[in-house]
């Protein structure tokens, strides 16, 4: 595209003006956009919207002359024309030396705040940070968040101006309190002006949007679970549904995984029930499953990204599953209920734990096969389970710990190789801790 210097609207005949003349502006461009396209040159002092018989032109007027000069020689020059939402706009010096009766936004005190988040993670602060943070200064009857060129930013609106310039006389260029972001999240500040707006308009409750006026206002369905219950979390994103089964899928497989290898691995958080393993998209996948929800969180926050061999090998990602009563229909190299006491084997194969190529199963498998059947299993009882290689770390279930388990034949009892996970109570062999990539 031709740069703006090459447009025969772009005067250079016009002499210098601390005012801009914008034309060719998106329909109802707004004060903060106009503003964001003159940050980078300076500040911008004052604004006229929406003039003209389209109502798609508009004055910018900076504090310096110089810096209105800096952004015309810039796009002058630049391959890459000044935009707003995608639009190529066209700027030139205006035949005014300032823009009269009509002060910026930001600079007259209203009920409504704009909030820029700064700071490498600030799209992961929550609406409900954001809402704690100000309503320490006063009801907040509504926010919004959205991203613009600026970064990360808020519109949060107040009863009146004086609880609104009371907040952001206290809050602007503050960093948010740490206490209140999760450990994930690095420092993030707050940049604070007044908008235009009086009165937001919210259409529904979301992660993005609340209406802390009307709690009859429609909930968004990706802000909900089936309960109808909000279901985000502290970063505003929707929060997994937890569960007592697990989801493993296992990259970087350099070494075979059996189902011996993960039932020796998961056990140590508490009795596994069932283990179902599948191939999807080329990688292998494992649904386990414990008695009870909380063994499934204390293994899942355990193992999420650890690898069952030294060396970064086959590593554990791990998420629930949306089943709670896996069915297993038949016992073999690929899944297995272990609440049946001696279970009929069909085509039992001996697992092999060394340094072996990853071998391709015969037995295709997917998540939606193992939802719950219709004959019920014997569950057993909850055992207690402990951190991630932590000394409190309880042993195996005691029927898991001699060569006469009845759930496994001796032929497929797991052997300790060099390299792998050593699992605690195995021959007085210390609790495993292992590669955290």
């Amino acid at each position: 595209m031709a740069s703006l210097s090459s447009q025969p609207q772009f005067r250079y005949t016009q002499p210098p003006s601390k005012v801009l003349h914008l034309r060719n502006l998106p329909w109802e461009c707004t004060e903060e956009e106009l503003i964001e396209l003159g940050k980078p040159f300076g500040k911008v002092v004052n604004t006229k919207c929406n003039v003209g018989a389209n109502r798609n032109q508009a004055f910018i007027e900076f504090a310096d002359l110089n810096q209105a000069i800096a952004m015309i020689s810039y796009y002058a020059s630049s391959s890459e024309p000044a935009q707003v939402r995608g639009k190529t706009v066209y700027l030139q010096y205006s035949n005014r030396q300032e823009i009269v009766n009509n002060k910026t936004t930001a600079d007259i005190a209203g009920n409504v705040l704009l909030v820029t988040i700064e700071g490498q993670d600030a799209r992961l602060v929550s609406i409900d940070v954001l809402h704690l943070v100000f309503s320490a200064f006063g009801f907040v009857h509504k926010i919004t968040t959205f991203e613009k060129t600026a970064g990360f930013q808020a519109l949060v609106q107040f009863s009146d101006a004086e609880t609104a310039t009371s907040a952001k006389n206290a809050l602007d260029g503050r960093i948010i309190p740490r206490y209140l972001l999760s450990e994930n999240i690095s420092p993030c500040s707050l940049r604070i002006t007044y908008s235009a707006h009086t009165d937001l308009s919210v259409k529904f409750q979301s992660h993005r949007s609340r209406d802390y006026t009307n709690p009859y206002l429609p909930v968004a369905p990706s802000a909900i679970d089936g309960s109808n219950q909000f279901n985000l979390g502290l970063d505003g994103k929707k929060l997994e549904p937890e569960s007592n089964v697990l989801l493993a899928s296992i990259e970087n497989m350099q070494y075979a995984v059996t189902l011996d290898v993960l039932h020796m691995v998961f056990s140590a958080f508490g009795p596994v029930q069932k283990i179902a393993m599948f191939d999807k998209n080329g990688a292998l996948q494992a649904l386990i499953q414990y008695p009870d929800v909380q063994t499934a969180i204390a293994a899942k926050e355990a193992l999420e990204g650890h690898c069952i061999y030294d060396g970064g090998f086959c590593k554990l990602h791990l998420s629930y599953s949306r089943h709670t009563d896996l069915s297993i229909k038949v016992n073999n190299d690929r899944s297995r209920d272990y609440t049946i006491p001696n279970p009929a084997m069909v085509n039992p194969q001996p697992s092999v734990l060394g340094q072996q190529p990853v071998q391709t199963m015969g037995h295709q498998y997917n998540e939606t096969q193992y939802a719950p059947g219709v004959q019920q299993q014997p569950t057993m009882p909850p055992q207690p389970s402990a951190g991630w290689g932590s000394s409190a770390v309880p042993p195996m279930p005691q029927p898991m710990m001699n060569n006469h388990n009845p759930y496994i034949p001796p032929a497929s009892m797991p052997q300790m190789t060099p390299g792998m996970m050593q699992m605690p109570g195995q021959g007085g062999i210390p609790p495993f801790r292992p590669t955290h990539m």
